[in-house]
């Protein structure tokens, strides 16, 4: 038996540190715990015993700047889960705030889950087992 247990982190380039705060801090209400002065931004993503999952924001060298067309991107989503009772409340809420939605369906689970895009282009996926 393999003696991973778990993801502990997804690392994102963004091209605006503030605007990607704002997303995943402020949108989907990511817990920003990394000291003031890293140049990363480390985020917590739900609770768990152990390393903490974490979403990581580093700054896009100057070089590298120029945001990504999707079919150039490495990072083809990341699936964020939230509980059966939340869904409803947080695509709303995510839609009022402007985001453009997208519905999708996994091809094997029983899930439900919609897409956003964060300021960078990446995909976010929002997923939750049906109650």
């Amino acid at each position: 038996m393999a003696a991973v247990r778990g993801l502990v982190e997804v690392v994102l380039l963004v091209n605006d540190m503030e605007r990607s705060l704002a997303f995943y801090r402020d949108a989907l209400g990511l817990e920003l715990f990394s000291p003031p002065e890293l140049p990363g931004k480390f985020l917590r993503v739900g609770e768990r015993d152990g390393v903490p999952a974490q979403i990581v924001l580093v700054p896009r060298r100057g070089d590298d700047a120029a945001p990504a067309e999707k079919a150039q991107r490495n990072l083809h989503h990341l699936g964020l889960e939230v509980a059966p009772e939340a869904f409803e409340s947080e695509r709303a809420r995510l839609a009022a705030l402007g985001y453009e939605l997208r519905p999708g369906t996994h091809p094997f689970l029983d899930v439900e889950a919609f897409y956003l895009d964060d300021p960078d282009g990446n995909e976010v996926e929002i997923v939750t087992r049906p109650a």
